[in-house]
């Protein structure tokens, strides 16, 4: 009788020890599943969403200097990062431009040397950019809804042509100066040293029109010389004109063309003299905002 109980007291305190091995594992082992958000515990992962974004926008997302290519919307960066700030930017790849880590640089006509003093194209691509500085966060998905903002603005100059004889101008050149030619897309501002483009003038009637399409004015002054051949013989003029008051509110709402019109008055029939622009007015243009 006494083996029996002593059986059973050891039988009591082998289960007892066995419980008490047990439990904590067992709560040991509840902890590490429920410990985790994600199948990266020690980093975090970056996710941006675009609205309206489609698929031949092109647009790249730049975080610590490397970029991906955007896909989709949203876009989950394909790198994991440790816990930290980081600078973000996105931008897309508007044609005319060409992207050196984070500057974009409009293209010079001929893709001749900017260190030769070339000009730029008159019309690149609607180029968008935003940058942000985002935390990432151990153990998370860090979802980011950025705003890529217009960068360049459409420029319409329209002159009226009087005091001459019109049909006789067959063509009609301009060199507008003290413009941006980059764009630093962390910083969000242009950048380097004036620059200048050619913009070709359509004739119809006594009206004369070109368009342009800029990072913004730059520099203490903005000119625009005309050259002006005439149908006879190839007689030409120059004319120079400042700019710099008729787009002083150039840099302001990109998203909105910016319209200039003026008079030219060129010589009366065929005898030596210089053309004249007078009376220039800027006028609110339509929306140009270009769709993502």
């Amino acid at each position: 009788m006494m083996n029996k109980a002593l059986n059973i007291k050891k039988k009591s305190v082998v289960i007892r020890l066995i419980c008490v091995i047990c439990v904590p594992l067992f709560l040991a082992s509840c902890v590490k599943d429920t410990l985790y958000n994600t199948p990266h515990p020690d980093r975090g992962a970056v996710t941006v969403s675009l609205t309206g974004l489609e698929a031949d926008d092109n647009y790249v997302l730049d975080i610590k200097g490397k970029v991906a290519d955007i896909t989709g919307s949203p876009f989950t960066y394909p790198d994991l990062f440790l816990p930290g700030t980081y600078s973000l930017v996105l931008y897309n790849r508007a044609e005319g431009f060409t992207f050196d880590e984070r500057m974009a640089y409009v293209n010079t006509r001929d893709n001749k040397a900017r260190a030769d003093g070339a000009s730029i194209i008159p019309l690149p691509g609607y180029l968008k950019t935003v940058s942000l500085e985002i935390a990432v966060v151990a153990d998370d998905t860090l979802r980011v809804y950025p705003s890529p903002q217009q960068r360049v603005r459409d420029l319409h100059i329209e002159f009226t042509v009087t005091q001459g004889r019109p049909e006789l101008i067959q063509t009609v050149t301009g060199t507008l100066s003290g413009i941006a030619g980059a764009f630093d897309m962390e910083a969000g501002q242009t950048t380097g040293e004036p620059v200048s483009t050619i913009v070709a003038f359509t004739r119809d009637g006594d009206k004369l029109t070109a368009d342009a399409r800029l990072l913004g004015t730059m520099g203490a002054a903005q000119t625009l010389v005309l050259d002006i051949a005439f149908v006879d013989d190839g007689r030409t003029q120059r004319t120079e004109v400042d700019l710099m008051e008729a787009l002083a509110d150039f840099n302001g709402d990109m998203n909105t063309a910016y319209r200039v019109t003026g008079t030219l008055e060129t010589p009366v029939g065929m005898e030596e003299a210089t053309a004249e622009i007078t009376g220039w007015e800027t006028v609110d243009g339509d929306d140009v905002n270009a769709e993502m």
